[in-house]
């Protein structure tokens, strides 16, 4: 966890505290409706704690991920050495591949003559 998600976390914990306090003091001289109201209220920010260390060990998680996807014999850059390599392996000729696929070269086996019939 890093510093702004302790200082996060701290601060929900400070306001869970003062509502739970708060519904303490009004059991003692406020209507019921009060009680429920503070005591509802202290349970949000407990809430929010479970929610921002769910979503830090998802970024850490995801960080894992990217990092062992990113090292050079990592699966990631074996299927990205692949996928270029399929792309290669289909480019035709020069003049193809250099204007993403809309002229090809005069000698290109693959050139389909352009007819001026519309």
């Amino acid at each position: 966890m890093n510093r702004s998600a302790g200082l996060l976390s701290a601060l929900y914990l400070a306001t869970s505290t003062g509502l739970a306090w708060t519904a303490v003091l009004a059991l003692r001289h406020d209507p019921p409706w009060a009680v429920c109201l503070f005591a509802a209220a202290s349970l949000v920010p407990v809430i929010a704690l479970v929610r921002e260390s769910v979503l830090c060990d998802q970024r850490r998680a995801l960080a894992e991920m990217w990092r062992r996807a990113a090292s050079p014999g990592g699966p990631g850059a074996q299927a990205a050495d692949d996928i270029v390599r399929a792309e290669l392996d289909t480019a035709c000729c020069e003049r193809w591949w250099t204007s993403c696929g809309t002229d090809h070269d005069s000698a290109c086996p693959r050139r389909v003559p352009r007819s001026s019939a519309a």
